[in-house]
């Protein structure tokens, strides 16, 4: 007889190492042999007896893991098979989990098999002080829950909402939890914009103070509920009433509208919440255990210092058509010489905005609050240091360059200025960041964790400078100094690089630079930001009168894109986002400041709008929507400077009118060494800025497109056949300054 050795060690091992099988008593046997009653069998049936019956039984089909087990480890042997085995049984069991956080769960999404470490470095408690905050502000007129896991006790007072008589509270919670929000605010009046026959061959004007529902337009546009971005733009133009006298009818349109108008708040009666002074509400203590995950290696903010939230006043109630707490300013960041591509954005801001233009010098409508447009300038390289000469320098520059002197002309001296960027200025102007930002001086030009080193100067570049007075043809703006650019040893270097010249010369230190500079200019004096590389394609009043914050959405990605950035004056939104990037490195890029709101749960107070509303091509380019594509089909950026021969019949045919109708803007990442038009590389204003044209058709370097000295000459046999459009665009701007069309809504410029 065989010992207990020779068959492979003690009596209660099932398997040889030559995976015969051995069992030690007959009980064991029957099991394993009712378990494999069919070798091919990957089934077997529990029997489960019916609740309330006697004999009734009820079989369950279910996966043999014995056989699974067997059969792997027969193929692979008896280690590796056993270890597949139990992966396998892994990833089931996480399917199963990621299928119910997919369809059953709150949020429909997918989880992260391997999430980013945690960011927070605020406490449940702050971060319930920051929605009051904001919502008591009105900076979140929307109707949308809050998030459960804030673990607000009581229902809070919304101003930006119109009065509710009731509302429902949740309890999923240990204890109970208010998602609400309670509508105290005026009513809403939704509009019809549409012209009036036979009056249709330009839009109106939106209705100043306007407000845009931006649960509307999510209804119709949000990516993740698989909304087209062709559909989305047809909601716009409806609403917006840019349909004009190429409408047809539709059934339904009332849920199409999306912009609105606010009562005063003066009519609002019997609302005892509203007499009620703001105080922070004081909510049950949080266990330790119950709080949140914090970021490894730091300490938690122990203070969250706030001022008491503005009052919430609709258009209708202002004191004023420009309220102070809601500037209407456009901000735009460049570095190094101006060129084509902040040329054309400021046209296409002259081409779309209320600026009161069609009107005489100094009258103004006095119901319309005038947006205005600053233009920041480091004319130096990111990591430049200061010189008192650098705002001299700059309007020298400026007058000098036939792209930039237009924009000094008297008659804009109201809607354009132009701003020198000074990074010490700017960060020391932060109350968040002046006390600590010096320490992550290494380390400033930090990108999504990348950090790129420059070597730091041996002079003292935070000393004090005085303020210096720029001469402008407008009159005198007194303006902070900024870095000046200084004479690089190797311009190819990154650190000296000014400005992207082609695709293998990207000034990235710029673009890490400008991650920051948008949330410093928006934090510290309100308004809007866009990329350099964004064209105005209408009126922006509704969205300055939507009071939240917002940026859109990074293609199919549930990530910001701020490119487009909208955040209040001193909010607590900000004083969040300034304190977290601090914590983590001072990290301004997109995808870090999506994790920062999505650790925190405050991605609500900065809305992720679509990118139909201002990238409406992007989900193209990416290989998405391509069975229903808007007008006009790019399969990739580089369509908009060089169209397609297919497609090249559309900018001509259908010219501003027919470039994705109702979106609020196009950006074209980017490509800033492309020429917007080849063959009339220049400004092209007419008589009144002939200087700067002549400039820059004698200009070294810059030979006459007809071929011919001068700039009197034209020969269209020079110009190419079919256009792009880029060239479109850059022309129906240019013929609108020159005085040969009016602007997208009729008016003309008065001189």
């Amino acid at each position: 007889m065989a010992s207990a050795a020779y068959l492979g060690g003690s009596a209660g091992k099932e398997l040889f190492d030559n995976d015969l099988p051995t069992y030690n008593s007959a009980v064991q046997e029957k099991r394993k042999s009712y378990l494999l009653s069919s070798p091919e069998s990957w089934l077997v049936f529990l029997s489960i007896a019916v609740p309330g019956t006697r004999n009734t039984r009820f079989k369950l089909p279910v996966l043999n893991f014995y056989r699974l087990q067997h059969s792997s480890s027969r193929r692979f042997g008896r280690r590796r098979g056993t270890a597949i085995f139990l992966l396998g049984i892994l990833c089931f069991l996480y399917f199963v989990f990621a299928s119910h956080r997919r369809f059953a769960h709150g949020d429909k999404s997918w989880p992260t098999p391997f999430p980013d470490p945690s960011t927070l470095v605020y406490k449940r408690e702050h971060l319930q002080r920051i929605w009051e905050w904001e919502v008591a502000a009105g900076h979140y007129p929307s109707r949308h829950k809050l998030p459960e896991e804030i673990g607000l006790q009581q229902a809070i007072d919304n101003p930006a909402l119109p009065v509710e008589t009731s509302y429902s509270s949740t309890t999923r919670f240990r204890r109970p939890i208010s998602t609400d929000t309670i509508g105290i605010g005026p009513k809403r009046e939704y509009l019809d914009f549409h012209a009036i026959p036979p009056n249709v061959a330009y839009p109106r004007r939106p209705a100043p103070g306007s407000v845009a529902d931006m649960d509307v337009i999510m209804k119709h546009c949000d990516f993740s509920e698989n909304k087209y971005v062709r559909d989305c733009l047809e909601v716009l133009r409806y609403g917006g009433g840019l349909e004009l006298g190429v409408r047809v009818r539709r059934t339904m349109l009332d849920k199409w509208r999306y912009i609105y108008v606010e009562g005063g708040m003066k009519n609002l009666t019997d609302i005892p919440s509203r007499s009620k002074p703001f105080s922070f509400k004081i909510h049950n203590m949080i266990d330790a255990a119950d709080e949140l995950p914090k970021k490894r290696g730091v300490e938690w903010e122990t203070r969250l210092r706030l001022p008491l939230p503005p009052p919430y006043v609709p258009y209708r109630d202002q004191a004023s058509v420009c309220d102070d707490e809601n500037p209407r300013i456009f901000h735009m960041f460049w570095t190094g010489p101006f060129t084509d591509k902040p040329y054309l954005a400021l046209l296409s801001f002259l081409f779309t905005q209320n600026l009161g233009l069609d009107r005489e010098a100094g009258h103004s409508d006095l119901n319309v609050c005038r947006p205005k447009f600053w233009l920041w300038i480091n004319p130096g390289p990111a990591a430049s240091v200061p010189n008192t000469a650098a705002v001299h320098d700059m309007y020298n520059e400026l007058k000098s360059n036939p792209w930039a002197s237009p924009f000094l002309h008297p008659r804009f001296k109201d809607v354009i200025q132009f701003k020198l960027w000074n990074t010490t200025e700017q960060l020391d102007g932060v109350p968040e960041l002046k006390d600590e930002w010096r320490a992550l001086r290494d380390s400033l030009f930090n990108s999504g964790g990348y950090i790129e080193k420059i070597p730091q100067p041996q002079a003292n570049e935070d000393a004090d400078i005085e303020v210096t007075e720029a001469p402008r043809e407008n009159g005198p703006d007194i303006i902070p100094p900024a870095p000046s650019p200084t004479k690089a040893k190797n311009s190819d270097d990154k650190a000296n690089r000014v400005g992207s010249t082609s695709a293998s010369t990207y000034d990235r230190l710029s673009v890490i630079l400008s991650d920051m500079a948008r949330f410093v200019l928006c934090h510290r004096f309100g308004g809007i930001y866009l990329d350099a590389d964004t064209i105005f394609l209408r009126d922006w009043e509704e969205l300055w009168g939507w009071r939240g914050a917002f940026a859109y959405r990074w293609s199919r990605l549930p990530r910001y894109n701020t490119a487009v950035l909208r955040m209040n004056r001193n909010s607590a939104l900000g004083t969040f986002i300034f304190r977290t990037a601090l914590k983590n490195g001072l990290d301004f890029h997109p995808m870090s400041v999506s994790q920062y709101t999505e650790d925190a749960y405050l991605e609500g107070l900065l809305l992720r709008l679509p990118d139909a509303l201002f990238d409406s091509a992007w989900l193209n380019t990416e290989n998405y929507q391509r069975d229903r594509p808007p007008q006009p089909y790019f399969t990739e950026f580089g369509d908009f400077f060089n169209t397609p021969t297919q497609d090249s019949a559309a900018p001509q045919a259908l010219g501003f009118d027919g470039f994705f109708r109702g979106a609020y803007s196009y950006h074209f990442h980017n490509f800033w060494w492309q020429p917007f038009d080849p063959t009339r590389n220049f400004p092209d204003l007419g008589p009144r800025f002939a200087a700067g044209e002549r400039n820059a058709r004698e200009s070294p370097g810059k030979a006459s497109p007809t071929g011919l000295p001068g700039a009197g000459s034209e020969h269209t046999e020079a110009d190419k056949r079919d256009l792009d459009w880029a060239t479109v665009l850059k022309r129906t701007f240019e013929a609108h300054i020159r005085g040969e069309r009016p602007n997208m809504y009729g008016e003309w410029i008065r001189w």
